[in-house]
């Protein structure tokens, strides 16, 4: 345990110490939030950002029925699904500002009540164009993300800020709450009615949030010190190749994941000629492992190392979409005195269990990709993640209008999956040069750079802990 941790307030009341009876007394004096006002902001937070995260992905059930109304094709359908992952990505950058200048309370109140108001809109569109300006505005659900974890993580003292961030990134099953329950509204009411639905629903939690959420007790903190470095000072590391090494990686593990989360209902119900409800509760298989797993994920980068993480989580994707991509092929054999024809098809629960592992690890990768930020530009965590998140943010919109595109194109199914391969393997391929880059230079120095901390040694994650480990190095008479 290093000496900055044994001496903070926060260790001496961390989760696996006993606390004393007047701790939660002697944290308000202190002005330090108590658990239960961290519980408070966790607990609402989550559940806003789940909220937002269904209706976000709220295209993916009834972009099918308006298609099926309008005659759209399968470009215009995921120009459609993806319109709203654009306006969530970009709204990321002022909305992370505005948080930080005003507060995570009043800016996720209003951006849901905001947000609301044009689902509820979205149902007086009558064309196309009106449908994709309406769907700018509900894509304003997706900027609760940054604003949700600059809230949280203002409640946390860092010891605990990886595993409060990994629940609150767990309202990605959001996605599936709309996989799974949107299709029996649609099917009941109609889409019109399942939109007005959700807004009715968001607009509720977006009044309950600024009634019951509080104030987080570092804002002005926070806006003191924005106020003490310029604009150009928090975009500096962004000159740094290796914050879009990141980007990439998250363009993959996120982007490709809201992009699948869209597209799978649609792709299910062409491959497998499956009905729309049946679709949406398959397609939450692959949903709820690529959230809820991100928890999971965030333990073990802590664990085993965020950069050996992200080599299983491409490896293993590489793997799958690599079967996945294949698509049905008939075979013809000329043997000595006959014709041998077989088929490869790949059935529903072999696609299934297929589908059901590349969300888990990419679960695993969204963790590990926050969890580098920290690590190299610990002074710069809003400015990167923010660009990062950007990025995956992008792969969700950019994905889903390709893999329209791939279809009406090539005419084959399979094609989203060739395209994510391709992805993956790139990524994998670049890390991997990338650390072999940089042992090479460690070794001829003779000396440990800081770019491969977790895959050497995770108790080292934490730039605190590396300066304070070298300090009672260098003390100690057995070096």
């Amino acid at each position: 345990m290093t000496r900055h941790r044994k001496h903070s307030f926060w260790y001496r009341y961390r989760s696996d110490k006993p606390r004393p009876k007047n701790a939660e007394r002697m944290a308000t004096v202190m002005n330090m939030p108590t658990r239960t006002q961290q519980h408070r902001a966790l607990g609402l937070s989550t559940l806003a950002f789940t909220l937002c995260f269904a209706v976000w992905t709220i295209f993916s059930i009834i972009g099918i029925r308006i298609a099926e109304d309008l005659g759209l094709s399968d470009t215009q359908l995921g120009l459609l699904m993806a319109t709203p992952i654009l306006t969530g990505s970009i709204s990321r950058l002022f909305l992370g500002i505005w948080t930080d200048r005003y507060g995570g309370r009043w800016v996720l109140g209003i951006l849901m009540l905001t947000t609301a108001t044009c689902v509820y809109l979205l149902t007086y569109a009558t064309t196309y164009l009106l449908l994709l300006v309406g769907a700018l505005g509900v894509g304003l659900a997706g900027g609760a993300f940054i604003v949700g974890v600059a809230y949280t993580a203002a409640w946390f003292e860092p010891a605990r800020q990886g595993t409060a961030l990994g629940i609150f990134g767990a309202g990605n099953v959001g996605s599936a709450v709309t996989n799974f329950g949107a299709p029996f509204l649609l099917v009941a009411f109609g889409w019109e009615t399942t939109a007005q639905i959700y807004a009715s629903v968001l607009a509720v939690m977006g009044i309950v949030f600024m009634l019951l959420a509080k104030e987080d007790p570092i804002s002005a903190d926070r806006k003191k010190g924005e106020q003490q470095r310029s604009f150009m000072e928090q975009m500096e590391p962004l000159r740094d190749l290796r914050v879009w090494r990141f980007a990439l990686y998250y363009f993959f593990v996120f982007g490709a994941f809201v992009a699948l989360a869209l597209w799978l209902p649609h792709y299910l119900i062409g491959v497998y000629g499956l009905d729309i409800t049946t679709a949406g509760m398959i397609a939450a298989l692959y949903t709820i492992p690529a959230s809820l797993f991100r928890i999971l994920g965030g333990w073990m980068s802590d664990r085993f190392g965020a950069r050996r993480v992200m080599y299983w989580t491409f490896i293993a994707s590489v793997i799958c979409t690599f079967l996945l991509s294949y698509p049905p092929t008939n075979y013809v054999v000329h043997g000595i005195d006959s014709e041998i024809r077989f088929t490869l098809e790949m059935s529903l629960p072999v696609f299934i269990v297929l589908i059901f592992t590349l969300g888990f690890f990419m679960s695993l990768g969204k963790a590990a990709v926050y969890k580098h930020i920290p690590v190299y530009y610990p002074l710069h965590v809003g400015a990167v993640g923010g660009v990062v998140g950007m990025i995956g943010g992008l792969g969700g919109f950019i994905l889903p209008l390709t893999f329209g595109v791939l279809n009406d194109v090539t005419g084959i199914w399979q094609s989203c999956f060739m395209l994510m391969f391709i992805i993956a393997a790139a990524a994998l391929i670049w890390m991997h040069y990338a650390i072999r880059s940089a042992e090479r230079v460690e070794w001829a120095a003779n000396k440990e750079q800081t770019d491969l901390p977790e895959l050497a040694s995770p108790h080292l994650f934490y730039p605190l802990n590396r300066q304070s480990d070298q300090l009672k190095d260098t003390k100690s008479p057995l070096r």
